[in-house]
């Protein structure tokens, strides 16, 4: 199997979750081995993707520095993870990828709008050597070694729509479209009141997001899951997982996981070669990783 970028550029307009304003995406197809960089156009500044560029967990993931960042990368970084991307520029003008509908489903169209490009070099991905664990209180994410890539998520919240819920996922582009990149975000109308009146969430909407109050969802097409909320927490895993610049070979399975902890999870996991491997894709005794992204 070899790297893939895409074959043209391609580019969107979308609102940005936080600022509430018009933001321009752009991707860029890239050489082998030139790895996922984001580029400010606003700041004329590159941020290569990186645990090391990580600067801020607490309501998305953001990477970036003192000059300058880019915030909410997980749900598109989900859709570059299916995909099976390995070099990409990705252009924003200001500094938030935009939100879309609250998944990643648009992002998909756009990747399949730019289409697949391989390149003359060999895919190489992260293999978990030994089990890596990041815990906090009862919360926890893991990375364990295992033939195949898959994800599971497991949730409880106080709120009679969400309680307690579960999903099981084995990696593959397919399966993504079909069963995760459609699970859109969630937030609590409280929340968002307050949020707003501290400038940030201008742009929420339930049209780009699972609104709840204390009772139900405020959506008036209801969900698209039974478990929307623990399909969502897979995509958000995925794309922060996306933040180590590769695709994972091994299995990740959380309790009420969150962005910060799986930048913890994938620092931990770089931390020490003992704990993986950059390996290429064809070394694979087992051909089926390689199908998945068929």
């Amino acid at each position: 199997m070899q790297q893939r970028t895409i074959q043209k550029a391609v580019e969107v307009v979308g609102i940005g979750l936080h600022k509430g304003e018009p933001i321009k995406l752009r991707l860029e197809p890239l050489d082998a081995d030139a790895g996922i960089v984001f580029y400010r156009e606003d700041l004329a500044m590159s941020i290569p993707l990186s645990p090391s560029s990580v600067i801020d967990t607490r309501m998305a993931t953001v990477i970036g520095n003192e000059k300058g960042f880019v915030s909410t990368i997980e749900h598109f970084l989900s859709a570059v993870y299916a995909y099976g991307i390995d070099n990409m520029r990705i252009i924003v003008d200001g500094n938030e990828i935009p939100i879309m509908d609250g998944s990643a489903i648009s992002f998909c169209l756009l990747l399949d709008e730019a289409g697949i490009q391989e390149l003359d070099a060999p895919k190489k991905i992260l293999r978990v050597k030994q089990v890596v664990e990041i815990k906090e209180g009862d919360k926890f994410v893991r990375l364990s070694p295992d033939e195949n890539a898959s994800f599971d998520f497991k949730i409880k919240f106080d709120h009679p729509v969400i309680g307690e819920q579960k999903e099981h996922f084995v990696f593959s582009t397919h399966n993504f479209i079909e069963e995760i990149a459609r699970a859109r975000t969630f937030g609590f109308a409280k929340d968002i009141q307050y949020l707003q009146s501290q400038n940030l969430a201008l742009g929420a909407s339930l049209q780009n997001a699972i609104g709840l109050d204390d009772y139900k969802v405020l959506n008036p097409d209801g969900l698209r899951f039974d478990n929307e909320f623990a399909r969502h927490k897979i995509l958000d895993a995925m794309g922060d997982m996306m933040v180590s610049g590769y695709n994972i070979l091994g299995s990740y399975t959380s309790f009420a996981g969150s962005h910060n902890l799986n930048y913890q999870l994938t620092s931990k996991l770089l931390s020490e070669s003992k704990n993986y491997e950059l390996i290429a894709v064809e070394t694979l005794e087992s051909r089926a990783f390689a199908k998945s992204f068929a």
